[in-house]
C-alpha cells in the first residue's frame, strides 16, 4: 500500500496500491466524493503508465492541479522506486 499527500486540492491523502503492474484499490481522503470514487472505479486494474497518461494534467476549475492530476503524480513517484 502507498500513500500520498496531495498539494493544492481538497483531497487530503491518497491510497492505493500497484499489484503487477496495475493500479489498484484506490482511495482519496475529503474531496468530492461521487467524482473520485468515480476514478477510482475507472482506473481499477489499468496499468500505472496508462493511468498516467490519462489523468495527468488534468485541472479542476481555475486549479492548476486537479485530484486525478494528484494521483498521476503519486502513480508516477511510486513506479520511478
Amino acid at each position: 500500500m502507498y500513500s500520498y499527500e496531495p498539494k493544492g486540492v481538497c483531497s487530503k491523502k491518497i491510497i492505493f496500491d500497484v499489484v503487477d503492474n496495475k493500479v489498484m484499490n484506490v482511495q482519496f481522503e475529503g474531496g468530492c466524493p461521487g467524482n473520485l470514487l468515480g476514478i477510482s472505479k475507472l482506473i481499477e486494474g489499468m496499468e500505472v503508465n496508462e493511468a498516467v497518461k490519462r489523468l495527468k494534467g488534468i485541472k479542476c476549475g481555475t486549479k492548476s492541479t486537479s485530484c486525478p492530476d494528484q494521483l498521476s503524480i503519486a502513480l508516477e513517484k511510486f513506479s520511478s522506486k
